[in-house]
């Protein structure tokens, strides 16, 4: 079997780490080795980052909530969270804050009937 060189591969290799990493700022985006670093960690925080969006926005709904829940007359979250799986609705944390937020009224008649 002939040897094949890997020249053309290597070259479309490099040419699309460093177009990736372009924008980067300095070394990072002028020299492959740095550049292919750099996307590395890049695509490691992203990957984490992803999860922690998941709970912030999850964070984000409970405050909402609170804050909605203790307008309509409950203690607190926590305890309207407890009475509301007891009752037996079936609405999320992201659902019960787009109505508090958006929809008061109906978040009110909902709020009323876990009592």
């Amino acid at each position: 079997m002939t040897r094949i060189k890997g020249g053309v591969m290597a070259q479309k290799r490099r040419k699309n780490v460093l177009e990736r990493a372009k924008g980067y700022r300095g070394v990072r985006s002028k020299k492959e080795r740095y550049a292919h670093e750099a996307l590395m960690r890049a695509g490691r925080y992203a990957f984490a980052h992803r999860r922690d969006k998941k709970t912030d926005f999850r964070q984000v709904w409970i405050v909402r909530l609170n804050a909605a829940v203790r307008e309509n007359g409950h203690k607190s979250y926590s305890t309207f969270i407890a009475k509301l799986k007891k009752t037996g609705f079936m609405l999320d944390r992201k659902v019960l804050a787009q109505f508090a937020s958006e929809h008061p009224e109906v978040f009110t008649r909902i709020a009323k009937q876990v009592v």
